[in-house]
């Protein structure tokens, strides 16, 4: 650990608790436990932006083009003509 024995450890802690006191320590902690999720998240979020993303897959249905659409027009006004043909027997 960068050279630092077991007393320059307390000594340390002690410095720190002494300059912000036993009742802000735990708010020190917890913004500094929130600043590492955050850069832990925004670093994430860097890597998963190099990666490259595969091309978007072609649409396995196309729309009709205009001889398929007038196809279906002509099929749904014969089965409409059907429909009206057989409530005018009745």
């Amino acid at each position: 650990m960068a050279g630092l024995g077991t007393t320059e450890i307390l000594i340390i802690l002690a410095v720190v608790l002494l300059l912000f006191g036993s009742a802000k320590l735990p708010q020190l902690a917890r913004s500094l436990g929130r600043s590492a999720r955050i850069l832990k998240t925004e670093t994430k979020g860097l890597y998963e932006d190099d990666t490259p993303q595969p091309p978007p897959a072609p649409p396995t249905h196309l729309p009709p083009g205009p001889r398929e659409q007038a196809a279906l027009l002509r099929q749904e006004a014969a089965r409409l003509e059907r429909g009206a043909q057989r409530t005018r027997d009745i």
